[in-house]
C-alpha cells in the first residue's frame, strides 16, 4: 500500500480481522496467512484458503442470475455482483488484491503501475498507466480514455445507476460542467488532467484520504469516446480485460470469450483461466440451486447464498455441507422508511414501525441465525470501522417486536388504530418474498396493514424503488435494502445510503431519502480528517443520528451460505465484494 495512505491501510487491517473472526477464521489466518490452498475442503474453507488451486486453462464457466445485471456498462452499475464480475472485461485503475483471507481488502494496481501518489495535502492524486494495454479491437488504451470514463459516469444525465463520488470531490469547471454528452469543448472536466497518454491527475476540492478506493471502482475502466453510445453502450462494451462480450441478450443471456489483444504481461493479477463464460439470466433461484448441485451450473452469480429448500438438503448431507461457505462481508439487511410517504412524515409513525418489526421473522426467512445473520440494531455492522454497539428501538425480549411501544408511538402520531402502507422488495429473491410475509404478519398486530409493490433485482436498483419519483407515485413507504461497503470503512458504508447529496433521480441508494444536515456535515468532517480514530467516532455519531431519525430499521447483519461445485477451481470468498466468491480468479476443470 502506498506510503501516502497509512490511514486507509489501518482501517482495512482492523476490519478484515473482524470479518475473519465473524467467519470463524483461525488465529493463523488473522496473522496474515492468506495464501493457503487446498484441493480438499471443509465448510468455510474458502473464506481463508484457495479451494482447488489450478493454473489449468480451458472450458466454459457456466453462471446464472435470477434477473439481469443492472447494467454491464462499467460506468452505470452499482451492484456488488456486477462490480465483482465486470473485472473480467473491464480493468479499473486499481483493484482489490486477488487472494483469500487477510490480504483480500488490500488495494493493488490494475491499469495503473502503482497506487495513487497524493500531493497538495491529499487534494491531488496522480496515477501512471501501464504501457501496452489494448482494447479488444487492438486500440491502445490511454489516460484520456479513463478521464472520459469518469466524466460520462459522473456527469451525464443518462448514466444514473452508479455512485457519483468523483463528482462530489472533483473541482467543477468555471460556470459548471455539463458532462461529455453536452460539453462541446476539447478539454472536458478541467480538474482531471492528462498531461500525457500514460498519466492521469485528479484535482480535488478538499483532501480525501481514501481516494484510492474511488480509483478501484469500475467507473475508472477506460471507455473510448468514439464508441460511446450513452445508455446503449451496454450493448457493445469495449473490453479492457482478458474477456470480451460476444453477445448480450438483455434478460436472457451474456456470452464472453477471450480478448485476443489482452496480454498477460500487462496484467499481473488475472490468470484468465476459462476460455469463455455463459451467463444465463432470468433464472429462478431454486432452479439455480438444484442445477448447481447436479453439476449443470458452476456458479450462482447472485452471490446471496442458497435458498431455504436447498439449505435444508445441504446441511443434512456431510458431503454437500463441506462444499459450502457461510460468509458475512459486513452486510446489513434493513428497511428504509421514506418520510415523503404519509403518515411516515411523522417521526412517531416511523418509530411505530421500528418497534413493531418482527426481526426474527426476517432472520428466519433469510435462513436463521447462522446462515441468515444475527439480529441487527445499528446501521453499521459490527465488522465495519466505526461500529458502536447500541439498540435505539429494542424489539422486545425475543426480537419479535415490542407491541406496547409500537402502540404508544401510533397514538403519538395520531394513528392509534394503525395505518395502511406499501412495502417493496426484490421479487426474484424468494427469501425476501418470505421475509415480507413474516413482517406483514408482525405489523398487522398493531394495525399497520402492509401491501406489496415488488420488482425484480435489475429494475429494483435502477428504475423502481431506486427512483424517488417511482416511490412517491406508488406510495412505497417501506423499502427493503441489503447493503455492504463500497470500501472497508464507515464512510464507504454510510455515504451513499444516508447522505442527502447522494439522492439521484434513478439508481438511488438512499432509498428512504434521509436528509439530515448534521449527517452531511459529519460525513464531510470524516472524509477530510487524517486521524483514523477521530473518523471512526464520527461514523458512530452518524449511525446514532440516523437511528434517532427512525428512517432505517436494521433487520439482520447478513450472512449467506454459498455453494461451490467440485469442478470449480481457484475458489475463495471475497470480503471486498460483500462475501461473494471472487469471480475474477476462478476456473473450471
Amino acid at each position: 500500500m502506498n506510503k501516502t495512505k497509512p490511514i486507509a491501510v489501518m482501517g482495512v487491517g482492523i476490519l478484515l480481522t473482524s470479518v475473519l473472526a465473524a467467519c470463524g477464521g483461525s488465529d493463523d489466518d488473522k496473522k496474515g496467512t492468506d495464501t493457503n490452498a487446498t484441493s480438499s475442503s471443509a465448510q468455510d474453507d474458502a473464506i481463508t484458503k484457495i479451494i482447488n488451486p489450478s493454473d489449468a486453462k480451458g472450458g466454459t464457466m457456466r453462471m446464472a442470475l435470477t434477473a439481469d445485471f443492472d447494467s454491464v456498462d462499467p460506468g452505470d452499475t452499482y451492484a456488488a455482483l456486477q462490480w465483482d464480475f465486470s473485472r473480467l472485461y473491464a480493468r479499473a485503475l486499481v483493484t482489490f488484491k486477488p487472494v483469500p483471507g487477510v490480504g483480500n481488502l488490500e488495494l493493488v494496481p490494475d491499469l495503473a503501475e502503482s497506487l495513487g501518489a497524493a500531493s497538495d495535502g491529499g487534494k491531488t492524486w496522480t496515477y501512471k498507466i501501464r504501457s501496452g494495454i489494448k482494447y479488444d479491437d487492438g486500440t491502445v488504451i490511454t489516460s484520456k480514455d479513463i478521464k472520459y470514463a469518469v466524466e460520462r459516469s459522473n456527469y451525464s444525465k443518462e448514466l444514473q445507476n452508479g455512485p457519483k463520488y468523483f463528482k462530489q470531490y472533483l473541482a467543477d469547471n468555471p460556470g459548471g460542467y455539463k458532462g461529455p454528452y453536452l460539453d462541446k469543448s476539447d478539454t472536458g472536466l478541467k480538474s482531471i488532467a492528462t498531461p500525457d497518454d500514460q498519466t492521469i491527475v485528479f484535482h480535488l476540492t478538499k483532501p480525501f484520504a481514501e481516494f484510492d478506493y474511488l480509483a478501484s471502482m469500475p467507473q475508472t475502466a477506460p471507455v473510448p469516446k468514439a464508441k460511446d453510445k450513452g445508455l446503449d453502450y451496454k450493448k457493445a462494451v469495449v473490453s479492457s480485460g482478458p474477456y470480451k462480450i460476444d453477445s448480450y441478450n438483455i434478460g436472457k443471456s451474456l456470452i464472453m470469450s477471450r480478448n485476443p489483444n489482452w496480454a498477460a504481461a500487462t496484467d499481473p493479477i488475472r490468470k484468465a483461466l476459462p476460455d469463455g463464460y455463459n451467463v444465463q439470466l432470468g433464472q429462478t433461484a431454486d432452479d439455480i440451486d438444484n442445477r448447481l448441485q447436479a453439476g449443470q451450473l458452476d456458479i450462482d452469480l447472485d452471490g446471496v447464498g442458497v435458498q431455504v429448500a436447498a439449505q435444508s438438503k445441504i446441511l443434512g448431507s456431510p458431503e454437500l455441507k463441506k462444499l459450502t461457505d457461510v460468509t458475512t462481508g459486513g452486510t446489513l439487511s434493513y428497511l428504509g422508511l421514506n418520510a415523503n410517504i404519509t403518515p411516515l412524515d411523522n417521526i412517531h409513525c416511523r418509530k411505530a414501525v421500528e418497534y413493531a418489526t418482527d426481526k426474527v421473522a426476517a432472520q428466519t426467512a433469510f435462513g436463521g441465525p447462522v446462515t441468515g445473520g444475527k439480529v441487527a440494531s445499528t446501521v453499521l455492522p459490527p465488522t465495519v470501522s466505526g461500529y458502536v454497539k447500541a439498540d435505539t428501538y429494542p424489539s422486545g425480549a425475543d426480537n419479535h417486536g415490542d407491541i406496547e411501544k409500537a402502540k404508544q408511538e401510533l397514538a403519538a402520531c395520531g394513528k392509534p388504530n394503525g395505518f395502511d402502507m406499501v412495502m417493496s422488495a426484490r421479487s426474484d429473491r424468494p427469501k425476501e418474498m418470505q421475509m415480507e410475509q413474516g413482517l406483514q404478519q408482525g405489523f398487522a398486530k398493531v394495525g399497520i396493514n402492509v401491501t406489496f409493490k415488488n420488482a425484480p433485482f435489475s429494475d429494483y436498483i435502477s428504475t423502481a424503488t431506486a427512483s424517488p419519483s417511482y416511490v412517491r407515485k406508488n406510495k412505497i413507504g417501506i423499502i427493503f435494502a441489503k447493503w455492504s461497503s463500497d470500501w472497508p470503512s464507515g464512510f464507504g458504508f454510510l455515504s451513499q445510503i444516508v447522505d442527502s447529496r447522494a439522492i439521484k433521480p434513478s439508481g438511488n441508494a438512499n432509498y428512504q431519502e434521509t436528509k439530515l444536515p448534521a449527517v452531511d456535515q459529519l460525513l464531510d468532517a470524516a472524509s477530510a480528517n487524517p486521524d483514523k480514530t477521530a473518523r471512526e467516532k464520527l461514523y458512530g455519531q452518524i449511525d446514532t443520528a440516523v437511528m434517532n431519525d427512525a428512517s432505517i430499521v436494521p433487520l439482520v447483519y447478513s450472512s449467506q451460505m454459498l455453494y461451490r461445485p467440485k469442478n470449480v477451481t481457484n475458489v475463495y470468498v471475497s470480503a471486498a465484494y460483500g462475501g461473494m466468491y471472487d469471480y475474477m480468479t476462478m476456473g473450471v476443470k
